[in-house]
């Protein structure tokens, strides 16, 4: 869709530059008004018309002046050249989206264990079941248990 209002903005930008000079049409400053007193003449169908000529490109100066959007209508910002930036922004794409987006995710989702956090819910889980195979109290107020810690003595400190 942005690509046809692209396509469309440009060849309105196009015609503009295209009309010759005592050509009458609408300005950027006119308003166009309605009215039903106003004669609208006939246009001519399209067998009769000749087709006008695309305008020379006359010198390499006026190339650089003239914005890229006005030359190219569908520019995607990589070349001047439009088969070349077609082809360029569709490989950026695909690379872009395809590449990045899929490869990278699936990578991702394969890297180890980040900070053992699977391991120790797993570890958790089998101690809790070991404590209450053995009765004990799933937590203790003892990290260690006391009778096994050796303290020094009084007369030592």
């Amino acid at each position: 869709m942005a690509a046809a209002l692209r396509r469309l903005g440009g060849l309105q930008r196009w015609m503009c530059l295209a009309r010759p000079s005592g050509a009458r049409g609408v300005s950027s400053g006119e308003r166009v008004r309605s009215s039903a007193s106003v004669q609208v003449p006939s246009v001519p169908a399209p067998s009769q018309v000749a087709p006008r000529p695309l305008p020379q490109r006359e010198q390499q100066e006026d190339d650089e002046e003239t914005p890229m959007f006005i030359k190219n209508p569908d520019y995607h910002g990589f070349d001047p050249d439009p088969v070349v930036d077609l082809w360029n922004m569709r490989i950026a794409f695909f690379f872009g989206v395809s590449v990045v987006i899929v490869l990278g995710a699936t990578f991702l989702h394969y890297l180890p264990d980040h900070g053992m956090r699977i391991w120790a819910r797993r570890e958790a889980e089998r101690k809790v079941k070991e404590r209450e195979a053995l009765g004990l109290p799933v937590l203790d107020s003892n990290y260690y248990d006391p009778s096994k810690i050796v303290l020094p003595l009084e007369d030592e400190e």
